[in-house]
């Protein structure tokens, strides 16, 4: 599914529907540049959570912020990450057991690993002031009933 946004607000928008398909056992691994809206459709994920929006940063520091719902729901950002063996002491393959809610930025660094995404979400930019979403993995029936 291709979806357009021409601002921060509308990629919070598509985060926000988004998060109100997933459920236990999704990861979902964001794809995009720097500065394409990994975050931003973050903080839309999080938010349909109930989790406030100022309360989602950039985990580039910490690797792993965890909220504590249920099911869990962890925001994962590899930025800092090199290579998949650097996330091998992080606890990560712990996380994505089935039990919770992923959302991973930078999830090219995953490489082999990458099968564990079951949504795929790749930011770029379309035309000037818009970006282009391409969610793949997204139910689109449930999706369009929202």
């Amino acid at each position: 599914m291709r979806l357009k946004s021409g601002s921060p607000a509308d990629t919070e928008e598509i985060g926000q529907r988004l998060g109100r398909t997933l459920k236990a056992g999704d990861v979902v691994c964001l794809y995009g540049d720097l500065g394409a809206g990994k975050t931003t459709m973050v903080k839309g994920i999080a938010s349909s959570f109930g989790i406030d929006k100022r309360d989602v940063t950039s985990a580039s520091y910490t690797i792993i912020a965890e909220y504590p719902l249920d099911p869990p729901f962890y925001h994962i950002d590899l930025y800092r990450t090199e290579s998949p063996e650097d996330l091998e002491h992080t606890g990560l393959w712990d996380i994505l057991d089935g039990r919770s809610i992923a959302v991973i930025e930078w999830s090219e660094r995953l490489s082999a690993y990458s099968a564990c995404c079951s949504v795929k979400v790749i930011l770029s930019e379309a035309e000037e002031g818009q970006r282009e979403v391409l969610l793949e993995g997204v139910d689109e029936e449930a999706w369009n009933n929202l």
